[in-house]
């Protein structure tokens, strides 16, 4: 899409490389704060906060529900989710928003669309720069309900790319406006796309207070780092399957861990690998169906067994679910259950991420027939264990799941 023009849908739908090698860029500084304005403008760029979080495991799992809404394109609903779940798991109060379900509403909806659209803009910014376009044109796209007079009077403005009034006026301009430039290589390229080369800059716009631009708002997203972004989109054309499994590939080593096990313990990451196991089961055709679902990277003493037991390297590997292996366990495998088993059912693999996280050691579990490495890890809960076993695919640079055996009492 390096060369192409921007179609606004939601702007979650559909990630690209450079929006997910933006926001991966910033994990690697989680910035502790008490107010919204405590870091200013391209700040932004190199570093993420949530106003008011300050503690390091809560903001850890902040971003990664924040990461995982941009790289896979969840919806605010699965975002609010597990949001809710990270609130009561670090027991954070005194957030603005808490005290009313307005407010809570407000508040997750500013955090998802804040760093939804500025992760966009900036890795288009990084996109037009890339390709070198001559002429930026601005095009107005908040609200037909709430429109902003100040944007729509922008719509169509066209200058140099170079022009020092997108150095402030770069969107987007505020709180949920949802304004986007395209690019254009001449006047009449500019007119094709509803610009106009004519139009004159806006009264004000280099004043102090530019007209149109909220508080702290008047940067341009991602200047600061369009090459980084650049360069790290080049590897995302390596990145395993999906712009999800880019992850793997931009988590700072240092953060692996922490942001494994947060990924590990969102609700949405659980909800999906029964989703994925529902649709497997009611038979979705392959076209429609992912051939794989990422359940998040290994952490630092997963790459450490791998290596030990499969003499492997392992780093930058995810686990992953595998339809046929799905299929397998919810009807081969119960068919063939022993006295000892009982059925595996859709909703156990919603229980895989914890299993994942909270269960023994790696250990080696043979050979596949294709002859790759098995590996085995187990959980008990109440009595029941549940038994995963991956096989270590060096291609697809995962440990997909070949089998999930379920069994009841004491061995």
């Amino acid at each position: 899409m390096a060369n192409g023009q921007p179609v606004m849908r939601a702007v979650l739908g559909k990630p690209f490389a450079e929006q997910a090698a933006f926001f991966r860029n910033k994990l690697g500084n989680l910035v502790p704060t008490e107010r919204w304005d405590d870091i200013q403008r391209d700040a932004h760029d190199t570093g993420f906060m949530v106003a008011g979080a300050a503690k390091a495991d809560l903001l850890t799992d902040l971003a990664v529900a924040v990461d995982r809404a941009i790289t896979e394109g969840r919806g605010l609903g699965e975002f609010r989710k597990d949001f809710r779940s990270i609130v009561e798991r670090n027991g954070w109060h005194g957030w603005t928003g808490e005290s009313t379900a307005a407010g809570q509403r407000w508040r997750t909806r500013t955090i998802y669309q804040t760093n939804a659209m500025t992760s966009y803009a900036a890795g288009r910014l990084a996109q037009l720069k890339e390709s070198g376009f001559d002429l930026l044109v601005y095009k107005h796209n908040d609200s037909v309900r709430y429109p902003r007079p100040e944007h729509e009077r922008l719509n169509g403005l066209t200058l140099p790319a170079d022009h020092p009034f997108w150095k402030r006026y770069y969107p987007p301009n505020g709180w949920g406006c949802q304004c986007y430039v395209v690019g254009a290589r001449s006047a009449s390229g500019a007119r094709r796309l509803g610009g106009n080369p004519d139009a004159a800059l806006p009264e004000g716009w280099d004043a102090d207070k530019a007209p149109g631009i909220d508080n702290g708002w008047d940067y341009q997203p991602g200047a600061r780092v369009a090459q980084t972004v650049n360069l790290m989109a080049e590897k995302a054309q390596a990145w395993p399957a999906e712009i999800s499994r880019a992850y793997m590939g931009g988590v700072p080593e240092h953060l692996r861990d922490s942001m494994a096990i947060s990924y590990r313990a969102l609700p949405s990451v659980a909800d999906d690998a029964r989703r994925y196991a529902q649709r497997v089961l009611k038979g979705e055709s392959a076209a429609r169906l992912p051939a794989s679902r990422t359940l998040g990277p290994l952490t630092m003493a997963d790459i450490d067994q791998v290596s030990k037991l499969a003499d492997l390297k392992a780093a930058g590997f995810d686990f992953a679910l595998d339809a046929a292996a799905v299929r397998a366990s919810l009807v081969e495998l119960s068919a063939k259950r022993s006295a000892t088993s009982r059925p595996v059912q859709v909703e156990d693999f919603a229980l895989l991420p914890r299993l994942l996280s909270a269960g023994g050691p790696l250990k080696d579990a043979g050979r596949s027939p294709a002859g790759n490495p098995l590996l085995q890890r187990e959980l008990e809960l109440g009595g029941v264990t549940f038994i995963a076993t991956f096989e270590a695919k060096r291609a697809a640079r995962s440990l997909v799941l070949q089998s999930l055996h379920i069994r009841e009492g004491k061995r």
